[in-house]
Parts: C-alpha cells; sequence; structure tokens
C-alpha cells in the first residue's frame, strides 16, 4: 500500500518530469508565431542597413547598432574586437557552446535597384576617394538574421542551455575581419565554441528555400600582384627595347596552363587575370606593366602549387625575353588570403533534419560548391578545430525567379548594384532555420 507521503513524492517527481519535458520541447508553432510577429520590426532594421552601408574596416555605425540591438537581447556585449567587431555572449547554465556570426560591410557600388530604400550613401574609401556604398552581397540580410535570432533565443531560454555567442564581423569582402577578431583574442578572452553557425543570403535561390553544402563550400582566395618590368623604347625600334606588353602577353596564356596543365583535373582551381595596366601612348615601349591576378582553389597544397608555378612562370619568361636579374618581373603575394570555408559533415547533416522538419520538406536544396570567398572558415581552422557549417538562405522573390526560370534569363548576382533580395520571407526564414538549428545543438 502506497503512503500518503510515498504518493506525495512520486506526484512532485511526476510535476517535475512533466515540468523538464515540457521546457526541453521545442514548441515550433509557438516559435514560429513569433518570428512572425517580430519579421516587421526586422525588416525595418534591414531597411535602415541597407540604406546605410558601411565599407570594411569603417563599419561604425552598424557595429554601433548591432550592439545596442544585442544588449536590448539582454547579452553581454564587447565591442572593437578586432576592429569594428561585436562579441555578445549569453550564458544559461552548463551545455555546449554555439558562435552564431554575421558579417557587417558593404561594398563600393552605386546601387541602381529603384527601391524607395535604397543607398544613396557615401563614405571615403582608404584611398581618401569618395564613394557610393551599397550592401550588394546581403550583409544587411546577415546583420537582421543574426538580431532577430538573439531575440528569439533569448525569450526562449527555458529550451536551451548552454552559452550563446553571437557575433557582428567586420571586414568579410575584404577577407580580414574573422583574422583579426581571432588574432585579438576571440578564442582568449570568450568561450571557445564547440560548433559555429553562419548564413548567407543566395541570389540564385527563392525565398523560403535553404542552399545546403556538406564539405567545402567557399574557396581559398588569394590575390596577387605582378610588376613585368622591360626596358622602355620606341615603337619603330623594338629591337633596342625590352617589351613588357609582349611579355605580358605570355605571361598571361601562360599562366592559364597551371589549371590546364599542373594541377589535378579533379581538383578546384581557378588563376584569373583580373587587372593589367601599361603603356602610355600609341608608338612608345613602356617600361612596365602591372597585373592583378585572383587564385582560387579549395586544397591547400593546390594553393601552394598555383602561387609557386606563377613565380616560377614569370621569372622563366622574363629570362627568355633576354631581361637581366635585376628586371625580372616581380611577385607579391597580398596579405589578404581567405581560406577555404569547410562545412563540417556531420554538423552539417545534423543540421539539415532540422532546418527540413521545421521549413518542411523540399526546401533544403543541394547546392554546388563555389569558388567565392567567405572568412567564415576562418573560427573554424584554429588550433581548436571548431565544426563550423555555412548555409544559404533564398533571397529571390519566388515569382521573379520562377518567371527567370521561364524566359532563361539570368537573375542579378551578389555583388551586382541591381541585386535585391526580398527582405520579408528572406529574413523570416533565415531566423527560422538559425534559431532551429542553435536550439538543436543546445537543447536540454
Amino acid at each position: 500500500m502506497n503512503s500518503p507521503h510515498r504518493i506525495s513524492i512520486l506526484t512532485s517527481l511526476a510535476l517535475f518530469i512533466s515540468v523538464a519535458l515540457n521546457a526541453a520541447m521545442v514548441p515550433q508553432a509557438a516559435i514560429k508565431e513569433m518570428i512572425a510577429k517580430e519579421n516587421a520590426s526586422l525588416v525595418d532594421l534591414y531597411k535602415h542597413f541597407h540604406a546605410t552601408p558601411e565599407l570594411s574596416f569603417r563599419e561604425t555605425k552598424s557595429a554601433e547598432r548591432i550592439a545596442s540591438e544585442l544588449k536590448l537581447a539582454g547579452f553581454e556585449v564587447t565591442t572593437k574586437v578586432g576592429g569594428h567587431g561585436v562579441v555578445a555572449v549569453m550564458r544559461n547554465g552548463r551545455g555546449p557552446t554555439v558562435l552564431v556570426r554575421a558579417d557587417l560591410d558593404g561594398l563600393p557600388v552605386k546601387e541602381e535597384t529603384g527601391l524607395p530604400y535604397a543607398s544613396k550613401h557615401t563614405m571615403l574609401d582608404e584611398a581618401g576617394n569618395l564613394v557610393s556604398t551599397m550592401h550588394a552581397c546581403g550583409h544587411d540580410a546577415h546583420m537582421a538574421c543574426l538580431i532577430g535570432t538573439a531575440r528569439m533565443l533569448s525569450r526562449l531560454k527555458e529550451n536551451w542551455q548552454g552559452t550563446l555567442v553571437m557575433i557582428g564581423q567586420p571586414a568579410e569582402e575584404r577577407g580580414g575581419g574573422a583574422k583579426a577578431m581571432l588574432e585579438d583574442g576571440l578564442y582568449k578572452r570568450f568561450p571557445v565554441p564547440d560548433y559555429g553557425l553562419a548564413l548567407h543570403v543566395a541570389a540564385d535561390l527563392p525565398t523560403g528555400t535553404i542552399g545546403y553544402v556538406e564539405g567545402f563550400a567557399m574557396a581559398n582566395v588569394d590575390s596577387v600582384d605582378i610588376i613585368v618590368r622591360g626596358i622602355g623604347g620606341h615603337g619603330a625600334q623594338p629591337q633596342s627595347a625590352k617589351d613588357p606588353i609582349v611579355l605580358s602577353a605570355q605571361i598571361i596564356l601562360a599562366l592559364q596552363t597551371i589549371r590546364s596543365r599542373e594541377i589535378h583535373p579533379l581538383e578546384p582551381a581557378v588563376v584569373t587575370v583580373g587587372s593589367i595596366h601599361g603603356g602610355t601612348k600609341h608608338n612608345i615601349i613602356s617600361d612596365e606593366v602591372r597585373m592583378q591576378l585572383t587564385l582560387r582553389s579549395y586544397n591547400d597544397e593546390v594553393r601552394k602549387q598555383m602561387i609557386d608555378a606563377i613565380s616560377r612562370i614569370t621569372r622563366g619568361l622574363g629570362q627568355a625575353a633576354g631581361l637581366p636579374d635585376d628586371k625580372l618581373p616581380i611577385v607579391e603575394l597580398k596579405n589578404e588570403h581567405t581560406p577555404a570555408a569547410y562545412n563540417d559533415p556531420k554538423l552539417a547533416k545534423r543540421a539539415r533534419v532540422v532546418f527540413e522538419e521545421w521549413l518542411g520538406p523540399g526546401t533544403v536544396l543541394d547546392r554546388k560548391p563555389s569558388m567565392g570567398g567567405e572568412d567564415f572558415g576562418q573560427f573554424g581552422r584554429t588550433e581548436h578545430k571548431v565544426p563550423v557549417f555555412l548555409f544559404f538562405v533564398g533571397s529571390i522573390n519566388s515569382a521573379r525567379f520562377k518567371e527567370s526560370l521561364r524566359l532563361g534569363k539570368a537573375l542579378p548576382s551578389a555583388h551586382s548594384s541591381r541585386y535585391a533580395p526580398d527582405p520579408d520571407p528572406t529574413i523570416k526564414t533565415g531566423v527560422t532555420a538559425m534559431t532551429a538549428a542553435v536550439l538543436e545543438l543546445m537543447r536540454r
């Protein structure tokens, strides 16, 4: 026979278990309703960021607004980490530490979308030139999604436990912001994450969808300058000169053999000469040509192979042209390296299941890796080996997307002056997906 005291204990235990289970359960419908109600405010925030983009390493006002919003959401906020970086921490008991990152910077592009909230913003660049600025890569949406996710998780503390670290990262477009924050002690001054998450809008996916990549998602990015020197002279007497323009043409063609004849056919690699300048007049053989290259790869060994080959080819062709040693081409690898972003397969698979559960079947689309750059990968390349996952949020109005397919007409890409995300469904999907992923990783 059960005593009243035993029944009371069992009743209390059952109540405790019930409360614990209810707290541990993620009320999807209620959270989606919360996000829907919050979205108008987030779209207004998005439009504010969209109209006031700031260049890399100059994100003063954007960082201030992000810091203010995160403080209002209840986070402990530190500013000026690695420049204009913002780090916000919320501790909620024992459990994993999850980092969520958004990037802050815009681009020196004059917006041509015709939107009522289009950017008319200008600012001085590093050279002192007054330039137009635009969030042509969607970082305005990233910031709005970060704040939306922070607000949701602050209200849902009974549903998760651990430490949440929200990052506002500067200078992604220059490939230096993540590195600067790490060098400023991100993993020493703040909790080291067990997982890292980030999202990026996609200009080639319709709203309501998620682009999914396992393994390498974005490429190594390197910038190389080549100065091709020569011996100037009269255009009518080329035998008396060493023409750097002809030599540059030979170098450009020879560089294409790096990809076609030196790199394994199954290894992704790109060598692009994006800029070439030399000479002043029709009948003058100049004494110098300057070239700018971008290199793309995934594998670090392939990256090194490409860099070494460029130095070997340019030097060899300079010698073949008869240049003395003090006139051989100069190859400079710029200090702007962005490492490849590698999506941890286990973390990616776990997130995919959650996305499909929250957003519905058919919403998660397999996406090919990109040769574009994204320095979010830096957060997973320290000695801590943090598993990271970058996913893509469709940003193109569904009707507009279908029409482009019907007509076979390409949509404006990211970095285009005409790129215009559809903010309401883009932000709603981004906040839902990121909130769901964090709750999965930090569930009680």
